[in-house]
């Protein structure tokens, strides 16, 4: 603009593209389970019982295998690039002890999606939340936004570094093959199936031995709800589980405030407008001097 001063018609088309624009952004940090059309219920899943784990560790070098890993040594002691599945040694009082398998949870409405500017991070149609590294910026918002501290970042590659984390073997999936994880394990400690088949079969083995399990099924609330649930014989604040994590979608916190900027946008726009031109006709400028001619005769 050649002028020093914005016309009412400028302000107002300023305005509106400000307007659009937030209404836009709003809309991608929708949380994706909102609109997707997901079947929630059917979402693959897995069951994993604490109780029946024993540490062999199939599961943690079955995914090694299955995703073309190659941790050190020192790298198969948590979660990281190269390394998906994590089975962690807890040992209670009384000598007790109990393994802990660690791996994404593949939140229904997953935080690290929502975060991502690029989707680069994004939830499949089936439900998993899978990858894209062509997209992927390296900015780490998932890390960040992840309750449960899973994405992990492939530092050694500065020139193309990647987010890494379990994609719940998303392709075996779509063959018609068991996650290897679930494929490997000798104990029955895993189970594959559907979202809702396995809660229910949670809460049965829970009511069916009320003295064996702790009375929650982790996973069916936390964050909104997970496709990884957990059982447990011990307290699962005993095992190293984040206990106070929401149970609301961690995405919805983000679209409450951006859900209302539109609104907000739009409010602000005609409230500096009206101010704009009250302010100037008291001090004797008419705006409309302010367009030009064609203009003032095109809108006439």
């Amino acid at each position: 603009m050649t002028s020093q001063h914005l016309s009412r018609r400028q302000f107002l088309k300023l305005a509106t593209a400000t307007l659009g624009g937030a209404a836009l952004t709003a809309q991608a940090s929708r949380p994706a389970g909102a609109s997707s059309g997901m079947d929630r219920a059917a979402v693959p899943a897995m069951l994993i019982d604490l109780s029946r784990c024993v540490g062999c560790g199939n599961c943690q070098a079955a995914c090694i295998k299955a995703n073309d890993l190659h941790p050190t040594t020192k790298q198969m002691r948590g979660l990281n690039a190269e390394n998906f599945t994590f089975i962690r040694r807890v040992d209670l009082e009384g000598g007790k002890t109990r393994w802990v398998k660690r791996q994404c949870m593949h939140c229904l409405d997953a935080a690290c999606a929502s975060a991502c500017p690029v989707s680069a991070l994004y939830q499949t149609p089936e439900g998993p939340i899978s990858y894209r590294p062509s997209r992927c910026l390296g900015c780490r918002y998932c890390m960040v936004s992840c309750p449960f501290d899973v994405p992990r970042f492939e530092w050694d590659d500065g020139l193309t570094p990647e987010i890494r984390k379990c994609m719940f073997c998303i392709e075996r999936q779509r063959e018609g093959e068991l996650p290897a994880c679930v494929a490997s394990c000798p104990s029955g400690a895993l189970k594959f199936g559907r979202r809702d088949a396995l809660l229910a079969e949670a809460h049965a083995r829970i009511a069916a031995n009320p003295q064996h399990y702790v009375n929650h099924v982790y996973g069916e609330h936390e964050a909104g709800g997970t496709a990884m649930l957990y059982i447990s014989d011990t307290p699962f604040s005993l095992l190293g589980f984040r206990t106070d994590v929401t149970t609301r979608p961690v995405p919805a916190y983000t679209w409450d405030v951006m859900s209302k900027l539109p609104a907000i946008v739009g409010s602000l726009a005609v409230a500096l407008t009206g101010a704009s031109i009250i302010t100037r006709r008291r001090k004797g400028h008419n705006p409309e001097h302010d367009v030009p001619p064609w203009e003032r005769e095109a809108g006439s």
